[in-house]
């Protein structure tokens, strides 16, 4: 089974990494048109970039002025779009209206990143994993305002951020803890939260039980990918030490999907390693696949490893040399 890279002479372009379910999707988009390719751990996924880079739009609306974006930008957004963008958002405290129901759980990253926030209860688990939550539990639901107080008091109270950047959780990634170290983290803070109710907890919001979800299960980091011809398991599976820091045109990335957590591809390449894509710098180029056509003329077979695009050491923040 392989992961699917639509031709670009149709104009699809990629959309990054969506968790609508316990699997991870690429999104596509042209237009008004939307399409997934389910991704697969084991399976070949490699593209090369074409032409520059361009603004994603917001809300579902292409960009009116098609601007041009820089390759490391993470957002994929011109600044019209990126404002209009985050003024529709939950997060710009807008929507104060909003008559749907909101849950506020309690995230842990890594040793010492833990993170509260809300999302909308009818997203589930959603949230979590695109965020790349190692592991998180439930603490309440109520209305929106409420979620959002609470959010509030428990970032002051137990001094913890509602956001964490995406190169420190990569960092940690490799050499995460046991299980029960993991439930221990957030049932600890889930302890000191509980603590706080009736001081400043809104009484509209309703408190969950703990339940630890564990979702290293799901990014695939608990498994040793199968090995290449002639490697051993244990010398198949290496931590990711490396992460593109752009694209660039005719870059190409290509290699076997070994996990995902996020919006981040652990890929394992020619040399052996395992190189970290976050998809969010691929979303505005045009993508064409590597190889030749197999069963269809949208859906390209990835057989061979590459990465020819610039690359940064995780945690380091140092340019590899010698790469394209």
């Amino acid at each position: 089974m392989t992961c699917a890279v639509r031709e670009s002479g149709g104009g699809w372009r990629c959309a990054g990494v969506r968790w609508p379910r316990e699997v991870p999707e690429l999104g596509w988009s042209r237009g008004g048109d939307r399409r997934v390719s389910v991704l697969a751990y084991g399976a070949g996924l490699g593209f090369r970039a074409v032409g520059e880079r361009h603004c994603v739009g917001a809300r579902g609306n292409v960009c009116p002025l098609g601007a041009v974006v820089p390759g490391r930008s993470t957002g994929g957004r011109c600044a019209e779009c990126a404002r209009l963008d985050r003024a529709h958002s939950v997060a710009a405290d807008t929507m104060a209206d909003d008559p749907r129901t909101y849950r506020v759980y309690l995230a842990w990253f890594g040793p010492g990143m833990v993170k509260v926030g809300i999302t909308g209860e009818e997203r589930g688990a959603a949230r979590l994993r695109e965020q790349g939550a190692v592991a998180f539990s439930w603490l309440g639901r109520g209305p929106l305002m409420a979620a959002r107080r609470t959010e509030e008091v428990l970032r002051a109270a137990l001094g913890v951020p509602d956001r964490i950047p995406y190169a420190k959780k990569r960092s940690v990634r490799g050499q995460l803890p046991g299980t029960e170290e993991r439930a221990g983290a957030v049932a600890e803070l889930y302890a000191r939260a509980a603590e706080l109710e009736g001081r400043g907890w809104p009484e509209s919001l309703e408190r969950l039980p703990l339940e630890v979800v564990d979702q290293v299960g799901i990014f695939g980091l608990d498994r040793a990918p199968d090995p290449e011809p002639g490697r051993s398991v244990r010398e198949s599976a290496p931590a990711p030490v490396r992460s593109v820091r752009e694209l660039v045109d005719g870059g190409v990335v290509a290699g076997r999907l070994v996990a995902a957590a996020g919006p981040d591809l652990h890929l394992a390449v020619a040399d052996g390693g395992v190189v970290v894509l976050d998809t969010r710098l691929i979303t505005g180029w045009d993508l064409t696949a590597v190889t030749r056509a197999t069963e269809a003329t949208e859906v390209r077979e990835v057989t061979g490893s590459d990465v020819r695009v610039p690359l940064i050491d995780i945690g380091g923040g140092g340019v590899q040399g010698g790469l394209f």
